[in-house]
């Protein structure tokens, strides 16, 4: 499985991003997929994740209010839609994916499926 993660960039605190992640190379649909993130000198923490049907998402408190994580398994993709920016979620932002589960737990253990980063540099 492939996944290719765009859509970062440089914004000022308070603003908004959409990161997009499409998947390939799959052989099944039921992949929960989700987002982490990687500040300099900092651990990969997970952000959010999204259930392979759609209906069931988990976010990092870090997350909660401000983010929103969708899918679209027609286009094998997942989405996160980034709101209220502040400089503290400068990081590069991985996109995962594993068939395991529900999506839920993403903090306490790691996907098997990984993009390759896109960087969020929030200014303020």
């Amino acid at each position: 499985v492939q996944l290719q993660a765009s859509g970062g960039g440089l914004v000022q605190a308070g603003g908004s991003l959409r990161l997009s992640c499409v998947t390939s190379g799959r052989t099944q649909t039921s992949y929960n997929m989700g987002w982490f993130r990687q500040a300099p000198g900092k651990d990969r923490d997970f952000v959010a994740s999204i259930k392979w049907s759609g209906d069931v998402t988990y976010y990092a408190d870090s997350a909660k209010g401000r983010f929103t994580i969708t899918g679209d398994n027609a286009k094998n993709s997942v989405y996160l839609q980034m709101n209220s920016l502040k400089p503290e979620d400068t990081a590069v932002y991985y996109c995962a994916a594993d068939p395991r589960g529900d999506g839920s737990g993403w903090s306490r253990w790691r996907p098997n499926y990984w993009g390759q980063g896109t960087l969020v540099t929030v200014s303020s």
